[in-house]
């Protein structure tokens, strides 16, 4: 019997990952092949990410490629880059994106100014600061034209439909799309860059079959749908599919929290999602596992956590930022790193990490139940950060609930079950 192919990208801080899921007659969608790489060249390189995707879609074999009937893809909430009408890139420093950690202070007063100061696009972590930078850098540079705002996963979208048109909702909200109202907050509509802006969709919609030129470089079939894909946390929620009273914990590069609320919730450095029809909300930290990696690989972490006792907690107060500034917890783009004091034994060292991390996300989980979100009853925990059990010990310990470590949950096979759910009602692709 046939098969339904969902392929789910994501696009990640250190690489991307390919998924590609299936469901046979009754049975539940079932992961059927998934692959991940580091990227090619820079993160803020967009043809990184292009050339990424063409690489694990060579991977794949050629049967199934054929018979994916839909694809979605996700990415870092919050890197953006200019580019033109035909999604080609202005050149020098504005061929690159601006990443979702790069904070611009001093563009804060005026993105606040334009949001009334309400949601996350008045932070100076916001995608509407960092628009505004990459505005100011293109008139610097004496750029002619028109030139459209594009965030990751909308961008490579865009690729694939062989049409920059549209900018999935969950992507856009820190550039200052309301959810709620549907439109662009404050004055935005009213500024003369505004033409740049994404025609907004919800995750989840079809947007039309793959162009001409995305569907000859991956060798898919052109009667592939491409599917408004989300943000990388919520590609994760989606995989986790979450009971009532779970909390999810995407231990990745970054420390991120989400929960599904019955109600939107807004605050500083909080975010507010529509997923599957239900509101998610949550935060992004600048601090995770990707601070430990400034000083161990993966095989001395996963060597000195086995000399780990959470029971015996190191005394110190680390901070582990990635650099200056954060945006959840606390939104303060000032906030600087504490790394120190390092002490002789490295095994020490890497638990009062851990610790920190611990300590924001307890504080994190803290201030969504003080902005109104459900009591928690558990944890689950995705990412590479999630294989380590001494880490779940620290954090069960900390948090008090059950802390359950799914790593193999990527973000990934949640855009293939996105990709899935619009298959439902046509039938299998062949």
């Amino acid at each position: 019997m046939p098969s339904s192919l969902g392929l789910g990208l994501d696009l990640g801080t250190s690489g991307a990952r390919l998924a590609l899921m299936e469901v046979t007659g009754d049975t539940p969608a079932a992961l059927r092949w998934e692959q991940a790489i580091p990227y090619p060249g820079r993160f803020e390189n967009p043809e990184s990410w292009r050339r990424a995707l063409a690489t694990l879609m060579a991977a794949l074999a050629t049967e199934d490629r054929q018979q994916v009937g839909a694809i979605a893809i996700d990415g870092t909430s919050g890197t953006l880059l200019l580019c033109r009408p035909d999604g080609s890139l202005p050149g020098g420093e504005l061929a690159s994106a601006l990443p979702y950690h790069h904070a611009c202070p001093g563009q804060q007063a005026a993105a606040a100014a334009l949001v009334d100061n309400q949601g996350p696009a008045a932070s100076a972590s916001g995608s509407l600061s960092r628009a505004l930078e990459l505005l100011e850098r293109a008139r610097a540079a004496g750029i002619d034209g028109p030139l459209w705002l594009r965030h990751q996963a909308d961008w490579l979208m865009g690729w694939l439909l062989g049409s920059w048109r549209w900018g999935e909702e969950g992507n856009n909200l820190r550039l200052g799309w309301d959810l709620q109202q549907q439109r662009w907050s404050g004055s935005i509509a009213s500024e003369s860059w505004a033409a740049g802006l994404p025609e907004i969709c919800p995750s989840g919609r079809v947007l039309g079959p793959l162009g001409a030129e995305a569907a000859t470089w991956l060798n898919l079939s052109p009667r592939c749908q491409v599917v408004a894909g989300s943000t990388d946390a919520n590609a994760a929620v989606l995989a986790a599919d979450p009971l009532p009273g779970d909390g999810i914990t995407v231990l990745g590069t970054t420390l991120v929290l989400k929960q599904f609320v019955p109600e939107p919730l807004q605050g500083p450095g909080l975010s507010c999602h529509r997923v599957g029809g239900r509101w998610l909300v949550g935060g992004a930290s600048n601090a995770g596992a990707g601070i430990l990696r400034r000083f161990f690989n993966d095989a001395q972490i996963a060597a000195l956590s086995r000399q780990i006792d959470p029971s015996q907690p190191t005394g110190l107060t680390l901070r582990p930022l990635l650099g200056t500034g954060e945006r959840f917890p606390q939104d303060d783009p000032t906030l600087e790193a504490v790394l120190e004091p390092r002490p002789v034994g490295d095994a020490r060292y890497l638990q009062a990490l851990l610790e920190g991390l611990t300590a924001i996300e307890r504080e994190g989980w803290m201030r969504l139940q003080e902005l109104g979100t459900p009591a928690l009853q558990r944890v689950i925990s995705l990412g590479g950060g999630a294989h380590n059990p001494q880490w779940r010990q620290l954090r069960q310990q900390a948090l008090r609930l059950p802390v359950l470590n799914r790593p193999q949950l990527s973000a990934a096979r949640g855009m293939a079950r996105l990709a899935l759910e619009t298959l439902k009602d046509s039938g299998p692709s062949t």
